[in-house]
C-alpha cells in the first residue's frame, strides 16, 4: 500500500506492502525536481580547452626562449605539445567523469600523463635527434604539467562555488539501516563541495517512517532501489554499511543497476580511514579491503618535524615587523602583558605552555566562571560571540588569527606542529574517552582541518571528527593541502570570534 505521513510543507511518501514497486513507478511527486545533471559534458569540455590553452601558452613561452633549432622544428614540436597533451590526459583517465570535480585521482593522473609526454620528449631527442624537445623536457613539460594543474584547480574551485549554489550536483539515492542513512544524507547536506545531492532513500522496513519525517525525502524498501533511482532522476546510488546491504544484497543491486548509466557507490563503515591506508588485497581470488595501521612514528614524522621548525623560524624572520606591530596594538590597547601563556595537553598527554598575542583583559580566566550560562558550545569547549573579556584590538586580532602568530615559537621549541589536532586545555582532556584521547597521538597543530572547515562554528562532535581523521590518515602533502587552505579560511573570517 501507500502511506502518506504528513511533513512540514508536502505530504512525506512512506511506501510498504507488496505493491510497493508499483506503486513507486505511478506515484505522483511529491515536489518538483530538477532536471538531471547535464553539466559533466561541458565541465569535461572547458578542462580540455584548459589543457590545450596550457600546452599553447607552454609553447609559446619555448618559441620565445628561442630554444635549439630552426624556427620550423621548434614551431613543429610546440603544435605536436598542443595536440599530444590533450591526447595523453584522455588516454590517463583525467577526463573521467568519475574523476572530475572532486579527489586528488584527476591530479595525479596530470602528473602520470607529464611523465608519459616527459618518455616520448626524451626518446625523440635520444634516438631522432630532435634538438628543439630537449627544451620540451627541460623546461616545457614540468611547465605545462604545473600550469594545467593550476588552471585545473581553479576550474573545480568555480566547481565548488557552483555547488554551495546548488549547481553541478549528481543526484544520488542513498540506501540502507535508517541511523546509517540519517549519517551520510546528514554529511552529504554538510559537504556539498563533494556534488552529490540526496533526492531520496531506501530503508529496511522499520525505518522508513523515521527516515521520512527526519529527511522528507521519498522513502522505499531495500527491494525498491533501482525503480526509486530511475523515477527520480538519480546518477548515482549509495549504499551504506549495513548487514542488510552486505555482499549478496551489493552483488545483485550491481546487476540491476546494469545499463542505467547510474553509479554503485559504498559508504564502507571506516568512513575516517581513507587514502594511503586503504588497499585492495587478493587473497587467492578473493579480494578483501586491507586496512594498514596509522603510523606515528618513523622517517616521515622526522621530515615533518623538520619542516616544520624550518618553515617556523622563517616564518618568525619575515613576520619580525608583523610582531613587533601587533605587540604594540596591544600593549597600547589595554594594560597588562603582551603574550598570554596557557597550559595545554601536547603529544602523549605531556603539558607545554602555549603562547598567544593577549586579546582579552588581564581578569579574563576569573571571569569565565560568570559567563558559564552563556556558553554558546554544545560540547567541552567554552564559546561565546559577543564575550565582554575580549578588547576591540583582540577582537580584531581572533578575526584574523593573529593572537596565534606567536604559537610559532611553539612550533620552533618542538611541542607543537605547523599541522595538527586543536590544542586541548587540561581540563578538556580530563573528560576525553578513549577515542577522542587519539587527538593527543601527534602534536597540536597551529592550523587543522578544523580551522579550514569553520572553527569556531563547527559543533563539537564535528571537529573532534576533523581531528580524528587527520590523526588517522597524516601524509605530508595533506599538511600542505591545510596550510594552503588556511589563508582563505583566515581571510574569510568564518567562524572567529
Amino acid at each position: 500500500m501507500l502511506k502518506a505521513v504528513q511533513m512540514s510543507g508536502a505530504p512525506q511518501l512512506v511506501l510498504d506492502g507488496p505493491q510497493r514497486r508499483a506503486a513507486l513507478a505511478t506515484a505522483v511527486e511529491p515536489y518538483e525536481l530538477p532536471s538531471p545533471a547535464t553539466w559533466q559534458p561541458r565541465y569535461v569540455a572547458a578542462l580540455v580547452v584548459l589543457d590545450t590553452l596550457a600546452a599553447v601558452l607552454t609553447g609559446a613561452v619555448v618559441l620565445r626562449l628561442g630554444a635549439q633549432g630552426t624556427a620550423g622544428d621548434l614551431l613543429a614540436v610546440c603544435a605536436g605539445l598542443v595536440l599530444l597533451w590533450p591526447a595523453l590526459l584522455g588516454i590517463t583517465g583525467t577526463y573521467s567523469q568519475r574523476l572530475i570535480g572532486t579527489g586528488s585521482d584527476e591530479f595525479r593522473k596530470v602528473g602520470q600523463a607529464a611523465v608519459m609526454l616527459l618518455a616520448a620528449a626524451g626518446f625523440a631527442s635520444y634516438a631522432a635527434q630532435v634538438y628543439p624537445s630537449r627544451s620540451i623536457v627541460v623546461f616545457g613539460v614540468p611547465a605545462l604539467a604545473v600550469v594545467s594543474l593550476l588552471m585545473r584547480v581553479g576550474a573545480r574551485r568555480s566547481l565548488r562555488l557552483l555547488r554551495a549554489r546548488g549547481r553541478c550536483l549528481k543526484r544520488v539515492v542513498v540506501v540502507g539501516r535508517g541511523g546509517a542513512v540519517l549519517g551520510l544524507v546528514d554529511r552529504l547536506g554538510r559537504e556539498r563541495f563533494a556534488g552529490l545531492e540526496v533526492v531520496g532513500t531506501c530503508v529496511t522496513e522499520g525505518d522508513q517512517t523515521r527516515v521520512g519525517q527526519v529527511t522528507g525525502l521519498p522513502v522505499g524498501g531495500l527491494g525498491d532501489v533501482v525503480t526509486m533511482a530511475q523515477r527520480l532522476g538519480a546518477d548515482s546510488v549509495a549504499v551504506t554499511s549495513a548487514s542488510e546491504t552486505a555482499a549478496e544484497y551489493l552483488r545483485t543491486l550491481s546487476w540491476q543497476l546494469e545499463g542505467t548509466r547510474m553509479e554503485l557507490l559504498v559508504a564502507p563503515g571506516l568512513v575516517e580511514v581513507a587514502g594511503p591506508r586503504l588497499h585492495i588485497r587478493p587473497f587467492e581470488g578473493l579480494p578483501l579491503l586491507s586496512v594498514e595501521q596509522p603510523r606515528f612514528e618513523g622517517w616521515r614524522r622526522v621530515v615533518k618535524g623538520l619542516v616544520d621548525r624550518s618553515l617556523a623560524l622563517v616564518a618568525l624572520v619575515v613576520l619580525s615587523p608583523v610582531f613587533l606591530a601587533l605587540s604594540l596594538a596591544v600593549a597600547l590597547s589595554s594594560p597588562g602583558p603582551v603574550l598570554y601563556r596557557q597550559e595545554r595537553i601536547g603529544i602523549n598527554g605531556r603539558r607545554f605552555t602555549m603562547l598567544k598575542f593577549r586579546s582579552m583583559v588581564v581578569d579574563a580566566d576569573v571571569r569565565l566562571a560568570a559567563l558559564q550560562a552563556a556558553n554558546e558550545s554544545d560540547g567541552l569547549l567554552f564559546k561565546m560571540r559577543s564575550d565582554p573579556r575580549v578588547t576591540p584590538v583582540g577582537r580584531w586580532l581572533r578575526r584574523l588569527s593573529l593572537d596565534e602568530l606567536p604559537q610559532l615559537l611553539n612550533v620552533l621549541n618542538g611541542s607543537m606542529a605547523l599541522v595538527g589536532p586543536r590544542p586541548p586545555l587540561p581540563a578538556e582532556v580530563a573528560r576525553y574517552d578513549s577515542s577522542v584521547s587519539r587527538r593527543l597521538l601527534v602534536k597540536p597543530g597551529l592550523t587543522g582541518l578544523w580551522q579550514i572547515s569553520g572553527r569556531s562554528d563547527l559543533p563539537w562532535e564535528e571537529a573532534v571528527r576533523l581531528d580524528l581523521r587527520y590523526v588517522e590518515n597524516w601524509t605530508l602533502a595533506l599538511d600542505i593541502q591545510i596550510i594552503w587552505k588556511t589563508a582563505s579560511a583566515v581571510l574569510r573570517s568564518r567562524g572567529a570570534y
